[in-house]
């Protein structure tokens, strides 16, 4: 490892930033520098906007990993090396507003049903009955389930915070179930490795074949079912400022943006047209 890499990554601890952020910002700063051949010491703003360049016009990559590397680089130049100027250079793309695919619910009871393993079939629906990221649903423990209170504990979820989320009765007698079956020490998911949650590869492949298997869109993934538990609740009524507190969004925006997915309160919307009064009739 390079002197500048471990300043970088010694530079991300100290500011606390997740696991999975440090690994995604080292990678794309890695990434910038292989391209040019050179320490990004020696580069500055023309080699920046020609991999911005490059980045959008030959590899084609998502506004998310666009930005990814824009924040690793922003960081990289005013954080590790103090180069707060180059930061005018990096400006943000303007961002996608794109739809999250929805399932009724009768299409999540069929996915659910399409996982054959029991286990992987659990750990799913725990992310539908409560919401949570996948990254938050491998890393439950047995003791973050409270029966007595009814809730979920969801230690340090994205931003580094806690958070309770409730329990469904329903869900609360699977998991005992589940407990009973497979007797889990810690974690409340492990691997084959007990001190290690189940891979997140192993997860994804299990429910793209039940996908699959359910004839259901290829977009489907692990987050639509957090993104169903969001609007099924809404579609009931609940208030969007709860909904939020249940999902850790740190902004309402992010959480009213299911406001525009919602099918049944669509169709249950009053058109004014059908409140005029009727016309007198000659």
């Amino acid at each position: 490892m390079t002197p500048l890499r471990q300043r970088y990554l010694e530079d991300l601890q100290l500011r606390n930033y997740s696991v999975k952020t440090q690994q995604v910002y080292v990678e794309c700063v890695s990434l910038f520098a292989r391209h040019f051949g050179r320490s990004p010491e020696l580069l500055g703003p023309e080699e920046i906007r020609a991999y911005q360049l490059y980045l959008i016009r030959e590899k084609q990559v998502s506004w998310s990993r666009f930005n990814q590397t824009v924040c690793s680089l922003r960081f990289l130049y005013a954080t590790t090396l103090q180069k707060e100027w180059i930061i005018k250079h990096l400006p943000f793309p303007r961002k996608e507003t794109r739809l999250p695919v929805i399932l009724s619910p009768a299409q999540v009871s069929t996915l659910l049903q399409a996982i054959s393993n029991p286990r992987y079939r659990i750990f799913f629906t725990t992310i539908y009955a409560t919401g949570l990221r996948l990254s938050e649903a491998r890393r439950l423990e047995v003791a973050d389930i409270d029966s007595a209170r009814n809730t979920v504990r969801v230690r340090q979820g994205k931003g580094r915070k806690d958070r309770y989320v409730m329990l469904s009765p329903k869900l609360l007698e699977l998991l005992r179930q589940y407990w009973k079956a497979y007797r889990p020490a810690r974690l409340l998911f492990p691997g084959m490795n007990p001190e290690h949650p189940l891979a997140e590869r192993t997860l994804q492949d299990a429910l793209r074949q039940a996908r699959e298997k359910a004839g259901l869109n290829p977009q489907v993934t692990a987050h639509t079912l957090r993104h169903c538990f969001a609007s099924h609740l809404l579609e009931r009524g609940v208030n969007v400022r709860v909904i939020q507190l249940l999902l850790g969004h740190a902004s309402l925006k992010t959480t009213a943006r299911y406001t525009h997915v919602t099918d049944t309160a669509l169709a249950q919307t009053v058109s004014p047209l059908d409140l005029l009064p009727e016309p007198e009739r000659p």
